[in-house]
């Protein structure tokens, strides 16, 4: 396929496939290939592209604490369970049972609240995340029955599952492209380690102080990340400001509003949202210009005029909100990620490859809480907890190599490509982990079958999680630099199939270990992980293919977001 023009001043090809862009400017004036920033920022200094480097990574760091709060509160019930089921009674299956429940509501919490974030701004979502989960920390210390802990597993997973999608969002909104991998690997690092910290925590606090501290010892740390999300955290969703001159007003005949909702359908072309708003008056409507990006490709260039926000400004819970107030754009978000699920290539595969890992994770880490407490291992609580470790430097490897492999690769390859970025240059990080997978999970569930010693068992934890650590990054970065425009829809339809995965395989997990072993349990999720992940070569070969065939839908669903900068 031959070059598509190029429109310089704005740094983007009119032509090519969502995800598609010229990343380096090998015909540069100072003579050296220089990174073209993308996605283009504004010359507001408000854009959160623009953003002091200190700003955007504090903005990061809050949104990975709160990631990471997520992850280590849902984590940290497994190695409570040994004096819980003393103290209160319940059995394997009732535990099981709540641990499936808490990963059903992290599927269903983000299709019920991402539409807030899309409309709202992700700083009011994050605070009354925070705060609820601050709550459901006290009702765990004090929890006694089994309406209780099947309640506080549905409250904490449903306001949870903004921890999955948003921290993407976020990442698109502050960030460009060349710089994405590493900060979803650091987001993969935290979310992944925080887990098992959280365990390796409880399980001492628990045989030191009673299972009920390692709740309390939870509102003490969310009560504080609250007060920090409240006073500290920005709202990275940024609404262009309308510029309006006169020179930039057109009048056009009345039938033009209409056409740009034909358009949207139709295909590429101008669309509701495309940096234009129309109005419709009498029988002419007026088309009002908005402040475009910088022309310069390589920096960021502030207007230094536009008044930067107060303080106070900065934390007010309305900043994000958009002007759509119709009940129909709001509600529509709510199946549109399913239609994206099964029209999109890209996102069926990420929803897929990050479903059956995580949920591979949990089988493993249900299946060491619930086995090693038994003969020949009878851990104890602590060590249970310690088991944790393995998790820990297998994930930290595994991100360290990954996150930068995957940045280094998206310049190498462009170069190579004169230039021009492709998504599916992340996806040859796979070569490299993929293998890893099949190898961890074999030797943890034939350990953990046969009895066989820890050290093996923990070996087998290293090698599986060095190699889904990176490839959940990718594939999470492969997609949202591939569909940034819709990319909490996309998020959506993600994480329910994850945890849709998640909450069959753990529901299903004692009675189907009861019938077969828990040896052929591993083995048959292991041949369907291998399935799944062996699609990135489809995508290697066919994806910008897919990408095409599949642009005028992107378009008609970016037509249909909320006004913000993606859809400009």
């Amino acid at each position: 396929m031959p070059p598509p023009p190029v429109d310089v001043d704005a740094g983007i090809a009119t032509m090519w496939p969502p995800g598609t862009v010229l990343l380096e400017d090998v015909n540069a004036a100072s003579g050296k290939k220089e990174i073209i920033l993308q996605p283009r920022p504004s010359t507001n200094p408000n854009d959160p592209l623009n953003w002091a480097k200190w700003r955007k990574y504090l903005n990061f760091a809050i949104v990975c604490l709160y990631s990471a709060m997520v992850s280590e509160f849902t984590s940290s019930a497994t190695p409570t369970w040994g004096p819980m089921q003393k103290e209160l009674g319940f059995s394997d299956d009732e535990l099981n049972n709540s641990y499936a429940i808490g990963c059903a509501f992290l599927g269903i919490g983000s299709v019920l609240l991402i539409p807030f974030a899309l409309k709202l701004g992700r700083r009011p979502l994050y605070l009354v995340s925070t705060i609820a989960q601050f709550l459901v920390a006290i009702w765990s210390a004090k929890q006694r029955t089994y309406g209780d802990l099947m309640g506080i597993n549905i409250v904490q997973c449903g306001f949870g599952a903004l921890g999955e999608v948003m921290v993407q969002m976020t990442i698109a909104d502050v960030f460009f492209v060349h710089q994405r991998g590493s900060l979803n690997s650091i987001y993969v690092w935290l979310w992944k380690v925080a887990a098992p910290l959280g365990s390796l925590l409880a399980g001492y606090v628990s045989l030191s102080r009673g299972w009920r501290w390692v709740w309390w010892g939870n509102a003490i740390f969310i009560g504080a990340l609250a007060l920090v999300v409240a006073f500290l955290y920005e709202e990275t969703k940024f609404i262009p400001e309308q510029q309006w001159d006169a020179s930039s007003i057109h009048p056009v005949e009345s039938e033009g509003a209409s056409n740009l909702e034909k358009s949207a359908k139709s295909g590429p072309g101008v669309h509701p949202g495309d940096g234009i708003q129309a109005t419709t008056d009498a029988n002419t409507s007026t088309i009002i210009e908005e402040k475009g990006p910088s022309t310069n490709l390589h920096e960021i260039q502030v207007d230094k005029s536009i008044p930067e926000k107060t303080y106070l400004e900065k934390l007010s819970l309305t900043g994000g909100v958009s002007s759509d107030a119709s009940l129909k754009s709001f509600t529509r978000h709510m199946y549109q990620p399913f239609i994206l699920l099964g029209t999109i290539p890209a996102v069926a595969f990420t929803a897929l490859v990050y479903g059956i890992l995580i949920a591979l994770g949990d089988v493993i880490s249900t299946s060491i809480s619930t086995y090693m407490k038994k003969p020949p291992y009878n851990f104890n609580s602590a060590q249970i907890g310690l088991m944790s470790l393995p998790k820990i430097i297998g994930v930290t490897i595994g991100c360290v190599v990954g996150g930068p492999l995957s940045d280094w690769l998206v310049v190498f390859l462009s170069r190579r490509n004169k230039g021009v970025y492709e998504p599916e240059t992340r996806l040859w990080c796979f070569c490299l982990f993929l293998p890893l997978v099949p190898a961890g999970a074999i030797l943890t569930g034939i350990g953990l079958g046969n009895g066989l010693p820890w050290p093996l068992v923990a070996l087998g934890v290293v090698l599986y999680n060095m190699g889904i650590s990176p490839i959940n990054s990718v594939v999470l970065t492969y997609l949202t630099d591939s569909y940034q425009n819709v990319i909490g829809d996309a998020l959506v339809g993600v994480t329910v199939v994850r945890n849709a995965f998640s909450t069959a395989f753990i529901f299903a997990l004692t009675p189907w270990i009861r019938k077969i072993g828990i040896t052929y349990v591993f083995v048959i999720i292991l041949l369907i992980s291998v399935l799944i992940l062996g699609q990135f070569a489809v995508l290697l070969k066919w994806g910008k293919s897919f990408r095409a065939r599949c642009a005028s839908r992107y378009e008609y669903y970016s037509a249909r977001q909320y006004k913000e900068r993606a859809v400009e």
